[in-house]
């Protein structure tokens, strides 16, 4: 039988640090406008993480160049980790630790944003990608939990979910990247070319 007293302990701290991320608002705002004002330059979204977190890029990414509430134009969006082949060649030829940043370096540019989503703030990959997008004047932006560490010090913005739990980081990263795709679609709908409903 479940545990239902350890379901509701879980209930209550996911909507604790619901509460709680609610801080972040102004600055899922920030990054929704710095989205549009890229994509209405021509830029590009480059989206990476490893495991939950390349999920929630690959989310992202798809949010953009699908739909995320309304019709519209596709938006141009990339997440790093989609490719087999790509993701294999670099970890065996460059390491692990080059995963993202290589690819960056080959796709981003200055009118670009970059998101590198790690909960733990430490993704040694998830880290050189966010500096080599910096390098190529994009804009790099860290999704991470409380403790931003060195995907922080490595981005122009971060997004750090008040909480040092995995799940409850996971699920606030989702939360904003809707409320943030709220806005894109707004902006993509008031735009010339934007589409419609």
């Amino acid at each position: 039988m479940p545990d239902y007293d350890l379901l509701h302990r879980e209930w209550d701290e996911h909507l604790e640090v619901a509460r709680a991320a609610a801080n972040l608002l102004p600055v899922a705002a920030d990054l929704a406008d710095r989205i549009c004002a890229s994509l209405e330059r021509g830029g590009t979204l480059i989206a990476f993480g490893n495991g939950g977190s390349a999920a929630e890029a690959q989310h992202f990414a798809g949010e953009l160049l699908g739909r995320f509430r309304d019709t519209r134009r596709p938006l141009p969006a990339i997440a790093l980790s989609t490719d087999p082949s790509v993701v294999t060649c670099i970890a065996n030829d460059f390491g692990y630790d080059d995963l993202f940043a290589r690819q960056v370096e080959a796709l981003a540019g200055e009118h670009d944003i970059a998101v590198g989503i790690s909960t733990s703030g430490r993704s040694e990959n998830v880290v050189r990608g966010l500096r080599a997008a910096r390098a190529a004047g994009a804009t790099a932006v860290a999704w991470t939990g409380a403790e931003p560490g060195p995907a922080g010090a490595a981005a122009d913005l971060v997004i750090a979910v008040p909480s040092s739990t995995t799940a409850r980081i996971q699920e606030m990263h989702t939360l904003l990247m809707h409320t943030i795709c709220v806005a894109i679609d707004a902006w993509a709908a008031e735009t010339a070319d934007g589409g419609g409903t």
